[in-house]
Parts: structure tokens; sequence; C-alpha cells
């Protein structure tokens, strides 16, 4: 095992993760240029589906990209969302297996090269970022795009493409909690026509949570072919397994973590499962490819296809709260936790292809961009699981684990199959810095749950209609208009199907892209200010008598906000990114206790700032460091319900995070810590049985040589 670096100095880590790229260098009074070209975006083809920048689209869009995520030194998509405006992550904490996120006050779905995963019970892949080009994350209704989506927005993940200029790198990396990881890239030519890539990990680590380890390996190969100068296809392809043992997944009581406890504060480190019994497996890959064939220099065809597969198991033993013998509503003795047994089994398979013209016309003095698709997705789900109690409590200050646990075979819940065709069209209109977007998009969706021989047929038309000018020096003002839609599970008292929830947002803004800023100058900035509403929002039967459950689809929730964001870069040394969010979310009707409640893991503010700064010439040349901040007020931690008839609130918190690095060469050092001071916090509690630690430091050393 190699060794631990729970004892590198802090004093060390006085700064973030360091800049990636290509490097230039010279002997020792020469300058070392570290260069990031595309650390600053300046387009998104996820946002439209067709090369338009981003200041020209009148939607909220946030594009990291892979010079940022190796600045941040981030492995998966809640960390990178730390900067970032209108998003939060890490909700659950530190958790091995998923990323938890939420946007703009709703779960986002993930895409993975424009095309939506197979995704079981969580809206997320948990891929590793490490195959990652870029992040995209588009704010706000993205139906009209990319069909059943929440009204929060979508989060895009672009794979590594092959370049046809040899190049790579080899990593290799050691934490505290016994981390170890290795990882290689090498991308290059094969023929006249042909390149390929190779992106591999491997990684093996502790958790902060005692007697939980994590073992991930990641394989993504990539093969671009060019058959002619007008036609380019690209294969990708991944695979993922994942292994994560001994995790009891939090779920402590709230007393000790959120509230005081007669006892003391519950150790972060608190696990109550059983070690020895618990884990949890996936495995995931997919394979596909992307091409477009160029008829002429205004008119291309395009397609990305991709079939994906999930299979997670889990098995595990979980807390429920302190013994309460007596049936007082008081705990025995503060210490003793319940527990109970479960599995849960998922298998999801997705094929999707999407296939569009992109073109771009004149008539007049009108210059048109369009595009106009259609989309195909078969998603089949089956999913499975079984609670068992009966399990022995456990001390939760002084755990003494080895209980056998039966074996708990899952039992099927749902075998679903979903079928979609999607029709759009986008036309961008441009008159001088004038531009108007239009688009439109019916969705017809066939929905089968085998369980119960259930049939419903569905659909709905989306739209964007946005107006934005872009002036001489880069500021644009804009405003616009969208409507989402996504399906709900479940029937009414007398058994039709519900209707999808639907989404509206009006979002106007202002988008700066310093274009005649001095030249060593990347500056992208944005502002906006919106308001949107979900309809057809479950909500219980006011009919209901007695113990019943019926729902009805006349609940309402409301998200008001303002979202600031800056990244840029200036020559090549000093790197910034910063955000403000102010998010007030409230259901604004409902028939339940939820009625004027904020929606969870939803805070009023969110505040961050990173700076990182490189040494280009004298004698420190090619030492840099980086150090960042980032705030979140506190926030509801649960609606109200007959279950959780109070509400609890997650407390706020403020981290910093922080870097020393070195690049010499083919070379580079660094050391990041995350979470710098090793703040001890509450994540989030939504029942008393149901708190959850967010994440204490982490610290890595890592070893890169680019070739």
């Amino acid at each position: 095992m190699p060794p631990s670096l729970s004892s590198v100095p802090l004093l060390a880590c006085a700064a973030l993760a360091a800049p990636a790229g290509a490097q230039t260098s010279g002997p020792a009074d020469e300058a070392i240029i570290v260069t990031a070209p595309n650390y600053v975006p300046a387009g998104s083809e996820a946002a439209n589906k067709g090369e338009i920048p981003l200041i020209e689209t009148p939607q909220s869009v946030t594009v990291i990209s892979r010079d940022q995520i190796d600045l941040l030194d981030w492995s998966n998509l809640a960390q990178t969302v730390r900067y970032v405006a209108g998003v939060t992550g890490e909700n659950y904490g530190p958790d091995e297996r998923v990323d938890w996120l939420t946007m703009r006050g709703f779960e986002p779905v993930q895409f993975v090269d424009g095309l939506q995963a197979s995704i079981g019970s969580i809206a997320n892949t948990g891929l590793d970022l490490y195959g990652a080009e870029s992040v995209e994350i588009l704010k706000g209704p993205s139906s009209v795009l990319y069909g059943l989506a929440p009204p929060g927005g979508i989060v895009n993940v672009t794979s590594r493409r092959p370049r046809h200029e040899f190049g790579g790198e080899i990593e290799a990396q050691l934490g505290n909690r016994d981390h170890w990881q290795v990882n290689g890239d090498v991308t290059g030519p094969l023929a006249d026509r042909v390149s390929a890539r190779l992106t591999a990990l491997y990684r093996d680590r502790g958790t902060q949570t005692r007697k939980v380890d994590s073992e991930r390996l990641f394989v993504a190969p990539a093969l671009t072919l060019r058959p002619g100068p007008d036609t380019r296809l690209t294969l990708l392809s991944y695979f993922q397994r994942d292994e994560v043992t001994g995790d009891g997944g939090g779920f402590l009581p709230a007393a000790g973590t959120l509230s005081p406890n007669p006892n003391g504060r519950i150790s972060s480190t608190a696990n109550l499962g059983e070690p020895g019994y618990n884990r949890f497996l996936r495995r995931h890959w997919g394979i596909g490819y992307d091409v477009r064939h160029d008829f002429s220099d205004s008119l291309s065809l395009r397609q990305n296809l991709k079939y994906t597969h999930l299979y997670s198991d889990q098995r595990g033993v979980g807390g429920n709260g302190f013994v309460d013998d007596d049936f007082d509503g008081i705990p025995d003795d503060y210490r003793s936790v319940a527990r109970y047994s479960f599995s849960f089994r998922e298998n999801v398979d997705t094929f999707a292809v999407d296939t569009r013209l992109n073109a771009d016309v004149r008539t007049g003095a009108v210059r048109h961009d369009l595009v106009v698709g259609i989309d195909y997705r078969d998603y089949d789900y089956l999913g499975s699981s079984a609670f068992g109690f009966g399990i022995p409590p456990i001390d939760v200050y002084t755990p003494d684990y080895g209980t056998a646990i039966p074996p708990l075979p899952p039992l099927p819940f749902s075998d679903q199959q979903q079928r979609q065709i999607g029709l759009y069209a986008q036309d961008q209109l441009r008159v001088g810095g004038l531009i108007l977007t239009v688009a439109g998009r019916h969705d017809w969706v066939r929905d089968r749950e085998k369980l119960s021989d259930t049939r419903r047929n569905f659909g709905d038309f989306t739209y964007r209609a946005g107006l934005s000018y872009v002036s001489a020096n880069g500021i644009s003002p804009y405003l616009s208009f969208a409507r989402s839609f996504e399906p709900v599970a479940g029937a009414t008292r007398n058994g039709t199907p519900f209707d999808p929830t639907t989404g509206r947002q009006i979002e106007a803004g202002l988008k700066f892209d310093a274009r005649n800023a001095p030249e060593g100058t990347k500056l992208f900035a944005t502002l906006a200010a919106y308001h949107l509403a979900q309809q057809n929002v479950l909500t219980p039967d006011a009919a209901n008598v007695g113990g019943e459950a019926f729902q009805v689809q006349t609940g309402e929730v409301t998200v008001k906000g303002v979202e600031a964001e800056l990244v840029a870069r200036f020559n090549e040394r000093l790197s910034l990114n910063a955000s403000y969010t102010y998010t007030d979310s409230e259901v604004t009707k409902s028939n339940g206790p939820d009625l004027g409640d904020q929606l969870p893991v939803t805070p009023h503010h969110k505040l961050s700032a990173l700076a990182d700064y490189t040494f280009q010439d004298g004698t420190l040349a090619g030492l840099g460091a980086s150090f960042g901040m980032r705030h979140l007020a506190k926030s509801a931690g649960n609606l109200t319900s007959a279950f959780a008839p109070t509400v609890f609130v997650n407390p706020a918190a403020t981290l910093f995070d922080g870097s020393l690095h070195y690049d010499r060469a083919s070379w580079r050092f660094a050391l990041t810590a995350s979470n710098l001071f090793d703040k001890d916090y509450v994540a989030r509690c939504y029942s008393n049985t149901n708190c959850f630690f967010g994440t204490r430091r982490v610290v890595t050393a890592s070893i890169v040589r680019r070739f």
C-alpha cells in the first residue's frame, strides 16, 4: 500500500490545481510559457447543436473546458460545479458512486456526447471526468433540443477526441486516506487519414468514512477516420468499473450531527453499516460514433449515435435512527442506532441517435443559422430492491462490526421501456448585431411498464425564443422564453396516467467577451435573471381519507434567481473563476403541508472565487499557486410532508481550496488540497434519521510526464 499523505504540511497547500496544456521551456533565465488556450470557452455545440458562439446564445450556459478540469483537479461533476453559478454539488457529501447536483432547484439529467446516457434511479452516470474534453451546463429549460428534461437544465459531457498530432501524458498520484492513482492519455496519427486516442485510469483509495474503500477502472478508446476532405467519422467508446466496499451510506441521526447530542458530536468518519457486507458494484460502458459530412461551406449533415449499458448492484446495512424501545419519542441512550438491510439492483440499456442538417443561409440582409433534426431514444430499465429489518443496532460512537447479515435477494419493482422520437428545428436570424433565435420541437413518447402491462402514449411541444444584440465592444444583452417537459410515473385515483410536468421560463441577461481587450486577455462574463415555474407537479389528492396516498397534478413550483459568472485568463499567467448565485425557490401551489416551502438543497446565496498565478520568468519561473473560496448559505433539507413534519435546515458552509504547482519542460508537479482547512460540516439533513457530512480535507500529490 502506498504511503498516506495525511501528514503533508498544510502550509505547502497555500493555494488549487495546476493549469494544464502544452509547455515550452528554455534555460532557467528564459520564460516558461504554460499555455491553456481553451481555458476561457467561446462556444458550445451542445447549447445550439451547431457552432454558435456563447455570446450569441440566449441562454445561460457554462462550459468547463479540459484546461479548467485540470486546473481544478476534479474527477467528477459534483466537484466541477463548485465555482459555477446556479448549480450546487456534493449534496450528500462524499459519494464514490454518483454525482448529486441541483440546478436552479431541480436535479439535472446527464448527457454524454449530446445523447442521454443510461441513467437509472439517479439522473447521472458517475463517469470519471478524466475522459472528458469539456462539460457543458445548460441552465433552464432545454427540451427544445434534447426532449424529455427537467426545467432546471441538463449537463452534457463531451468525450476526448483523437488528434492528428502525437501527444499525451502519464500521471501518478498519491493522497491522504491511502489514495493512489495512475492515469494516462495518448493520441496521434495511425495513418494519413486515421487518428486514435486511448485514455485510461486506475484508482484505489480509502474515504473519510471508517472502513470504506473505493476502486475504479476507466478505459476510453477512440478512433477518427477521414475518408475524404469533407467527411469525418469518430468512433467513441468507454468502460468504467467501480467497486465500493464497506459503505454505510451516511444516514446518520440528526442529534449529534445537525443538533446537540448529550454524548457529544458524532464523528464524520462514522459508519453505521457492516464493512464486511456492504458493497456497491457498477459496470458502465458505451459505444457509438459522431459523423459529419460537409456538402458545402454552408450545409452539413451530422449524426451522433450511442448505445450505453449500466449495471449496478448494491447491498448493505444502513442506519434507521436512534433506538426508542419504549416508543416515547425520545431515544433511549442517544447512541444506539437501529438498522435495516437493503439490496438494490439496476440494469439500464439505452440506444440513442440524433441526425440533423446544419445550414448557413442568407436571404437579403438576413443571415440564418439553421438546424433541423430528428432524434430517437430507446430506454430499457429494470430495477429491483428489497428491505429487511431486525438487524441488531450499533453504537454510533464505538461501533462493533461483524454481525452476520442474511442474504436479501432483490425483487423487481419496475421493468420499463420508453421510446421517444423528437422532431426539432432552430433558426438564428442575424441582421448586423441583432439576433433572433426561434426553436420548436415536438416529441412522441411510448411508455410501457412490463410488470403491470401498462401502456401509455403521450407527446408535447416545447420551444425557445430569444432576442439578443451583440455590440462591437462585446457586450450582449438578451431576453429569452423557453418551455420544457418531463414524464411523471404513476396514475390518479381512477387509474389515469399522470401527464408530464412542464416548465416555463423567462430569462434576461447580459454577456461580455472582452473582444477589444489587450492581447493576452481572455474573458467571458455573464449576468442573468430568470423566473422559472414548473406546472403539473404532484400533490396529495384533496379527496384522500385516512391513509390514502393518491395524488393529483395541481401543484406548482416557482424559482426566481440572479446569477453572475466570470472566467478569465491574463497573459497565460493569471486565471480567475468567480460566481454569485441568488435563488428564491418556493412551492407555490400544493394540497399538502409543503405549501410555501423552499426547495431542498437550493440555498438563497452561493458565492465562489478562485485565482491561479504562475510565474513566467526569473528564478521562480514555472512555480504557481492557486487559492479558492466557496460559500453556500443555509438551505432546506427537505419538503414538509406527513412523514417529515419539520423542515431541517442545512447549515451554511465556507470552504477553501488550494495548491502549489511547478512546471518545467515536459514535467509537472502539483500538491492540491480540497477543503484546505478541514472544515467539519453537515452537507444535508432531511429527517431525524438521515444526515450526511460534507467532504473533509482531501490532499493529493501528482507527477505528470507529458510527451
